[in-house]
């Protein structure tokens, strides 16, 4: 695994993949650590004024749940009441209260973080989404649970004691809190502050508890391949070369259909290898959209400037001739 992030955070790279990486948690002290969101971004993502649910929670550890309407407010935009816009004063009230405000998937609304997220997720070949935590002193937003992802957190802000336990100790586990019969033994017990680093593996128990002020720490998290993955792409590469029809008609075709459809898939499962199967699914799993970036609106607004009316005309004449190719491929009634 060679990634020059990581090795911003953990060091060597190659050691810490040989010692820690799905096998033990670790915490790493690098001499500069930089997250691209803080308790400044914070306050910007609140002064826009469309942070909104489900991007925006509020957590407690004792059970207790927190209603939307309890840290978010309604605007009325066109006449129409639209709910769960983040409400500052709710939230700082809550804080104050113990609960433990939760940001999900920063990823999807932060440039900078998108950045990062995407920039790991290139260099490990892996998913990689991002959480933001902010946590009262004494206090913890989530019971002991286990993630399906490896955990990199990043303290950003305060201080906050991390409790890592064992692995799951059977094949089949699953996620969220532990169940109260549940015991698994503690691996690590340590105080992170602002530029510290907390690897967690995935499927390893863990909670965080608040030591001083309001502790903030963003969690980068790496999703491996799951069953689903698996199926999803088995069923893509025994698809490769088929060529039916998508919609036999009557019952005839029906089983000529299906008896072919079983031949080929049965001599295509003697091609494919554990290894292949593997890759495929992680291949799916990390492809991201076309990377082509489409056109600003002030490079729109230039363009519509120098090209003219005919151009506009062209332009225009393409999006209808998309249109109906997407009309086309998704069936939709004409």
């Amino acid at each position: 695994m060679e990634s020059p992030t990581l090795a911003g955070w953990v060091g060597d790279v190659e050691s810490f993949t040989g010692h820690q990486w799905q096998r033990e948690p670790a915490v790493f002290r690098p001499e500069t650590l930089v997250s691209p969101f803080d308790l400044d971004e914070l306050d910007a993502a609140f002064d826009r004024g469309l942070l909104r649910t489900p991007y925006l929670e509020m957590v407690r550890s004792d059970k207790v749940v927190v209603p939307p309407d309890a840290y978010t407010t309604s605007r009325v935009v066109n006449g129409t009441t639209h709910h769960g816009f983040a409400d500052r004063a709710k939230v700082v009230a809550l804080l104050h209260g113990g609960a433990t405000l939760l940001l999900r998937y920063v990823d999807q609304w932060h440039g900078p973080t998108a950045e990062l997220a995407a920039r790991l997720s290139e260099e490990i070949d892996r998913r990689v989404e991002a959480f933001f935590f902010l946590t009262p002193a004494g206090r913890q937003g989530l019971a002991v649970h286990r993630d399906d992802a490896d955990v990199f957190v990043l303290q950003v802000a305060g201080r906050k004691t991390w409790y890592v336990h064992d692995a799951p100790t059977v094949t089949d586990w699953s996620l969220g809190e532990l169940p109260d019969d549940e015991h698994s033994p503690q691996l690590l017990q340590s105080v992170l502050e602002p530029g510290s680093v907390l690897y967690v593996p995935r499927g390893f128990a863990h909670r965080a508890v608040g030591e001083t002020g309001l502790s903030a720490h963003l969690s980068l998290t790496v999703r491996d391949i799951s069953l689903e993955d698996l199926r999803t792409a088995l069923a893509q590469r025994l698809a490769d070369g088929l060529d039916l029809p998508a919609r036999p008609l009557g019952e005839a075709a029906i089983a000529d259909a299906s008896a072919l459809l079983l031949d080929h898939v049965r001599a295509k499962l003697d091609t494919i290898a554990p290894a292949d199967l593997r890759l495929a699914a992680r291949a799916a799993q990390t492809r991201q959209p076309a990377t082509a970036q489409p056109e600003t609106f002030a490079e729109t607004a230039r363009n519509w400037e120098t090209a003219g009316p005919r151009a506009r005309l062209t332009g225009l004449a393409s999006v209808g001739r998309t249109w109906r190719r997407l009309r086309d491929v998704t069936g939709t009634p004409r």
